[in-house]
């Protein structure tokens, strides 16, 4: 008898882990596999080079249509939204048309795409692939608005001053949690036994590179007492990097050279890239003003200019990481491992960005031939940018200080209170 109970017991025990095995089965079978989650991860940070190829293809056809749109395409116009001369739809008007139409493309991705968060949903492989719909999504998007009345394309150009200015201040941002990272990954480290020779060697090539481009800059762009504007933001620049400096070695900040000489450096650019974007007619400049032409180092420097902010944006797309309030997220093997809404919505604002340096953020007059970002809007923005961005450093570095709690040991206390109780 017990010889049958066991054998009953054996055989229940063989069915139940049959069936469990069969479960795991089924389950492994419905789950995505490893070899599946990395041919999507795979895809998914391909197709990121693709719309950044779109987005630069974009940006060339609205420097395209400003320049030489309309003696090119003399009667491709539609008459009533562009004129009887196209007027309307060529220079400034056509710049801000080709950049509402990418806008509107990459809007539409960002709202079909800003809920996705693991590789196999049909919002992923919308984003990944269906690349012949999309074509004809992004045409439709840069036809239409060569369509619309001009009145609504000034309000959008009013618009894109705004998201402009949002760009600007994400992608300060992203460049300055950047410089966190890369002081915290080459700083001296005793555990991590890191010398602090490397860091004290780049921190210094760093700094003599900042203090090289002022004096270049009091040089070329403030060469007599007269250009007092320039020797303003040379100077202030120069004060700006005095003070960061010294205040990541206060004791209480105690963050070291490197941080401090990689935002002098990147502080240094944008106060040239702000004087370089002064009028042409300046007389505080050495160089002399180029024809409206351009000869083959005017072409080079546009050309490298486009290339360099189609890359900032987008890696500031890319770099969702710094906009997070919770950065210790671990990473499941079929999760998305950028934000698709995210990165879209960067390049939508990326769009108004680039037409506003194509237009130096001047919706009346047309920017000359083979020329980006030139105008004193177009420095202004940039100086404000400059000292907005030595201000959010410099707040960056103090915010642990102030923000930290005042600690009181016991003997404080039992005195406050004994001196409470006194009459």
């Amino acid at each position: 008898m017990s010889g049958s109970a066991a054998a009953v017991e054996a055989s229940v025990l063989h069915i139940s882990s049959s069936n469990s095995q069969l479960v795991q089965r089924v389950k492994a079978s419905m789950e995505p596999t490893n070899v599946d989650c990395s041919a999507e991860r795979k895809k998914s940070l391909r197709a990121r080079y693709f719309y950044g190829l779109i987005f630069f293809i974009i940006n060339l056809t609205a420097w395209f249509i400003r320049d030489y749109g309309q003696s090119v395409l003399p009667r491709l116009y539609y008459r009533k939204a562009c004129g009887v001369g196209g007027s309307d739809c060529f220079h400034t008007m056509g710049v801000l048309r080709v950049s509402l139409g990418c806008f509107i493309f990459f809007f539409l991705m960002f709202l079909t795409t800003f809920s996705t968060r693991k590789l196999f949903e049909t919002c992923s492989k919308w984003h990944s692939g269906w690349w012949a719909l999309k074509f004809v999504l992004l045409v439709v998007s840069i036809v239409v608005p060569f369509f619309l009345p001009p009145d609504f394309i000034q309000i959008y150009g009013e618009v894109a001053r705004i998201g402009a200015g949002i760009f600007l201040l994400l992608q300060l941002i992203s460049v300055i949690e950047f410089i966190g990272w890369w002081n915290n990954n080459w700083a001296p480290d005793e555990q991590r036994k890191r010398s602090c020779f490397f860091a004290l060697f780049t921190s210094t090539i760093f700094y003599v590179a900042s203090i090289c481009g002022i004096v270049s800059m009091y040089y070329f762009y403030a060469p007599r007492p007269a250009c007092s504007l320039n020797i303003f933001f040379i100077t202030w620049t120069a004060i700006l990097l005095i003070v960061m400096m010294a205040m990541s070695l206060h004791s209480k900040v105690n963050r070291g050279l490197l941080s401090s000489g990689i935002m002098a450096s990147y502080v240094v650019f944008l106060c040239w890239s702000a004087i370089r974007s002064e009028p042409a007619d300046e007389k505080c400049k050495l160089e002399k003003p180029k024809d409206g032409h351009g000869d083959w180092t005017t072409i080079l420097g546009f050309l490298i200019a486009i290339g360099a902010i189609v890359m900032a944006t987008f890696s500031t797309g890319i770099d969702s990481k710094s906009f997070q309030f919770r950065k210790d997220e671990v990473k499941l093997e079929d999760d998305i491992r950028y934000n698709y809404g995210f990165f879209h919505m960067i390049f939508s604002l990326g769009a108004m960005y680039f037409a506003m340096l194509f237009i130096s953020w001047n919706l009346e007059n047309s920017a000359r031939k083979w020329s980006i970002d030139v105008g004193w809007t177009s420095t202004w923005v940039k100086i404000i940018n400059e000292w907005f961005a030595a201000t959010i450093y410099m707040w960056k570095l103090i915010a642990p200080v102030v923000k930290q709690p005042r600690v009181i040991n016991h003997e404080e206390s039992v005195q406050q209170i004994n001196d409470s109780t006194l009459p």
